[in-house]
């Protein structure tokens, strides 16, 4: 449950994209606060993978202020927006974008290489990945094999295992449960809402499918936050 603290905020935010074919996006406001679980639903083409990648500084705003634990983003370099990301956002990819030939503990424990701070928050990282596995349902036999053995749904929590450990204040999961049936999906959310309930974590999941909405606090429609502009030069 939230306790009312901004964790992301974005105003006046533009965007476009170049290209012949310019897409572009602007986000008067959007905020999440502190602890609560979002799911921000949309079709294909409007726009969330675009304001995904601006949330995460992979791509910058052309104006406008998007704030992450009461960073602005927008006036970071490109190196300290990499750090940046490592420390404060747990990424969970619509294909989990694990490395097949590491073991599920190396890529649990990846993102730790990368972010200090984060790093610093796990006394011991490896009994915390394990823990982490445990508490996704993920048994102690396959810890060390290979992620590209793994069945979708073992990869699946990997993936949230890894945007868990270190306890990162933001979580953006992207289409995570589009390849999973019901009940999986079912399963898969619980586990990852109990976990950021524990570490006290924001979770914002991006996603199509409305029948996910009763599983969250709150949900948003893309349209309402976001308004999509498209020009062919």
């Amino acid at each position: 449950m939230s306790d009312g603290t901004p964790i992301l905020e974005l105003e006046d935010v533009h965007y476009r994209w170049p290209g012949r074919a310019s897409f572009g996006l602007s986000v008067p406001s959007f905020c999440l606060k502190s602890g609560e679980t979002v799911l921000l639903l949309g079709e294909s083409g409007s726009g969330k993978s675009t304001l995904l990648s601006l949330i995460c500084g992979t791509v910058i705003a052309d104006s406008g202020k998007v704030s992450v634990s009461g960073t602005d983003i927008t006036l970071l370099a490109a190196g300290q927006r990499d750090r940046f990301r490592a420390e404060q956002i747990g990424l969970i990819f619509q294909q989990f974008n694990l490395l097949a030939y590491a073991s599920m503990l190396d890529n649990i424990l990846l993102p730790l290489r990368f972010a200090p701070e984060r790093r610093s928050r796990v006394k011991a990282p490896q009994d915390e990945a394990r823990k982490l596995c445990q508490d996704l349902g993920l048994t102690n036999d396959v810890i060390n094999a290979r992620a590209g053995t793994l069945s979708v749904g073992q990869q699946q929590r990997v993936a949230a295992a890894r945007a868990l450990i270190g306890q990162p204040p933001l979580i953006i999961a992207d289409e995570p449960t589009s390849a999973l049936d019901a009940a999986t999906q079912i399963t898969f959310l619980e586990l990852l809402f109990a976990q950021s309930r524990v570490h006290g974590t924001t979770l914002l999941m991006v996603s199509h499918d409305a029948r996910l909405a009763d599983q969250f606090d709150r949900v948003v429609q893309m349209s309402d936050i976001a308004k999509t502009e498209r020009e062919v030069a």
